[in-house]
């Protein structure tokens, strides 16, 4: 499976010497359970704090790619050799789907 994002908890050193890195895989169709949405789920989802500043770093390996959460109108490019920025905070507890906002 292509899709897939790569997350990396830099804060988390107050738990441990190393930040938490891991990849998130779209689940695909053939294997979603009753009620799972197709194209949004995902085998490891991302926790992100509530009512705390979240600053989002965000770069490509390959090819230009955009990073979303339409319900929190967060969009951000994800370029080869680029570092983009952007912040959010967070008031209200919930999923919310993250995806691949242009093909």
């Amino acid at each position: 499976s292509q899709w897939y994002w790569s997350y990396e908890y830099s804060d988390n050193l107050e738990f441990s010497n190393e930040p938490l890195i891991f990849d998130s895989y779209m689940i695909q169709e053939d294997d979603l359970l009753m009620g799972q949405f197709r194209l949004l789920e995902v085998d490891n989802r991302v926790i992100v704090p509530t009512n705390s500043h979240i600053r989002i770093l965000i770069t490509a390996s390959d090819v230009l790619h955009s990073w979303a959460i339409p319900s929190l109108g967060i969009k951000l490019d994800a370029c080869p050799g680029r570092l983009n920025q952007t912040s959010m905070f967070i008031k209200r507890e919930g999923i919310f789907y993250g995806q691949c906002s242009e093909i």
